[in-house]
């Protein structure tokens, strides 16, 4: 929706534009007038906001303050109440989910707190023009850092300490690549202000809940978001940011001209004598010797490579429902959590066409997982799993609890592993275990959004960074499991730059800063290897799956 441009004020600031002020833990009560920005995660990790006219609905359907959720009390948020183009979503407070129900796809979602003097107040932020014809918010502190300088009345706005390789120009409204002098339309937008924070106890649905569920997001003590210091992984070489926004036509830059906030692929890598088995760790922790090169006092050792392939499952969809579901007699009176009708009224859902000897399963017909015993539509589950990579596996769309061996989308490419005498920040006593992810463009497959349709591979190879620790060489085991099951990419549309078939992140987050942090997505971080660890094992990775393969 096209908004009126709102004036400058007069509000003086310095040339780097403000402190931006980070979001502020639900459990806090500011020291000055805060405003409520519910947020939602896209494939990249970024949080974008919601506009104020919908925080402020999600505050207000939220219990009173310091009140817990008793019985059967609201615990979903239908977002089409405040705004219609945002009907098929609900947002499930007690878990801080947003549920698409045409799709069944899940999103992290948080409450942040920002200052009211930062211009949220008064309803205004900032967004890019993407090449789809519709318009991209920034994240919730750029626009920030935007909204003050165009406040004192600066020319541009330099985008760099937010890890963007972009420069907004304030007076003709465009963002300038600094590589390669493209250029793209920004707008500035004023809406419904967002809602101010009250005082007193959070709300009970959100006690002792951390703003982000997303375990990447959390603070060091866990009680509240990160800093915009340590946020989500991403690789900001490649297009899943607004600091590679395509521009709609085929560029060749310079090697040493693209942006890359890791650090390159050493020179001496390619003529490494490679081939060295991973060996034991030392009694004092660290790897024992192996054949090596050294570039500018880095040690490297190439430890291993992975070929991941697609595999296909031999079950008829019907026999995977029924073997992870068993028939309820008695219909309980709840809803169906994918078509969120009655359970007592058939699936809407459309029978499959019938096989030989293939099992039917009939549109009235409700099942409850045999695990975690959560009831719905037998065929409503055997929609959602032909939608899928219909792998043979099951997942609770309620509780995410994992049927099987789930394996992804991910295409065709290979995970090279290699070994680095230098330290991360925060781990001087071990080395680094280097990652990098190798994937070609190539076509979709029957998996993937758009079966026979190329699909692009932007910033590869992707450079990721572990500690070489017990912990660290913990978490590569697990990340060779999720890799070999296809879950480390996906094939989709970049919530960011709005690029469709291309490979993004698929929800396991990755280090790709070695020395530095300057986008927030490197070392130190404490808490990193526990919450990618917990991320692995929503994805039903955990370390069951190393003993199943030893």
């Amino acid at each position: 929706s096209a908004a009126a441009l709102c004036p400058p004020g007069g509000v003086s600031g310095a040339a780097n534009g403000p402190s931006v002020p980070g979001a502020g833990s639900v459990s806090g009560v500011p020291s000055q007038p805060m405003v409520v920005v519910w947020e939602w995660q896209d494939d990249q990790g970024f949080w974008r906001p919601y506009s104020g006219q919908v925080s402020a609905y999600i505050e207000r359907c939220l219990p009173p303050r310091g009140q817990r959720l008793a019985g059967a009390g609201l615990t979903s948020i239908c977002l089409g109440h405040s705004d219609p183009s945002l009907s098929q979503y609900l947002i499930d407070i007690p878990g801080l989910k947003q549920f698409r129900q045409d799709t069944g796809k899940t999103r992290s979602v948080r409450r942040s707190l920002f200052a009211q003097s930062s211009g949220l107040g008064s309803g205004v932020y900032w967004e890019w023009a993407n090449d789809e014809g519709t318009w991209t918010p920034y994240e919730t502190r750029t626009s920030i850092l935007l909204e003050h300088s165009y406040q004192a009345r600066q020319g541009t706005a330099d985008l760099g300490s937010h890890g963007y390789n972009y420069i907004v120009d304030l007076t003709s409204l465009s963002q300038v690549n600094k590589s390669t002098g493209f250029r793209r339309q920004v707008r500035r937008q004023c809406n419904l202000p967002y809602p101010l924070a009250p005082s007193g106890p959070p709300s009970g649905l959100l006690s002792g809940a951390s703003a982000c569920s997303c375990q990447q997001c959390l603070s060091h003590s866990s009680t509240g978001p990160m800093s915009s210091r340590s946020r989500h992984s991403f690789s900001s070489g490649n297009l899943t940011r607004p600091s590679v926004q395509s521009s709609g036509r085929a560029t060749t830059a310079h090697p040493t001209s693209v942006y890359s906030p890791y650090p390159r692929r050493p020179l001496s890598v390619g003529s490494v004598s490679w081939g060295s088995p991973w060996l034991p760790p030392t009694a004092a922790g660290h790897p024992s010797p192996h054949p090596s090169s050294s570039f500018n006092g880095m040690r490297l050792v190439k430890l291993l490579m992975l070929s991941c392939c697609v595999k296909s499952c031999a079950q008829r969809p019907e026999e995977v429902i029924q073997r992870y579901m068993e028939v309820v007699v008695g219909v309980p009176d709840e809803d169906c959590i994918i078509c969120m009708d009655q359970l007592s009224n058939p699936s809407t859902y459309e029978l499959p066409a019938k096989e030989d000897r293939c099992p039917v399963i009939e549109p009235d017909t409700v099942g409850k997982f045999i695990k975690c015993g959560h009831t719905l539509h037998m065929l409503c589950m055997l929609a959602m799993y032909n939608n899928g990579t219909k792998d043979g596996s099951l997942q609770c769309p309620s509780c995410k609890t994992i049927y099987g061996e789930k394996t992804g989308t991910q295409p065709k490419g290979k995970m090279e592993i290699y070994s680095i005498s230098q330290s991360l920040p925060g781990h001087p006593d071990c080395g680094t275990i280097q990652i990098i992810y190798s994937i070609p463009p190539g076509i979709q497959g029957p998996e993937h959004p758009n079966p026979g349709q190329p699909y692009t591979c932007r910033g590869f190879p992707r450079f990721c960074f572990l500690p070489d620790n017990a912990k660290g060489r913990k978490v590569l085991e697990l990340l060779k499991v999720a890799w070999m099951r296809r879950l480390i990419f996906t094939v989709g549309t970049s919530n960011t730059t709005g690029e469709p078939d291309t490979v993004v992140w698929n929800g396991i987050h990755h280090k790709t800063e070695m020395m530095s942090n300057l986008s927030g997505h490197g070392y130190p971080d404490p808490n990193y290897l526990d919450n990618v660890l917990s991320e692995l094992a929503s994805q039903g990775i955990t370390e069951d799956c190393l003993r199943a393969h030893s």
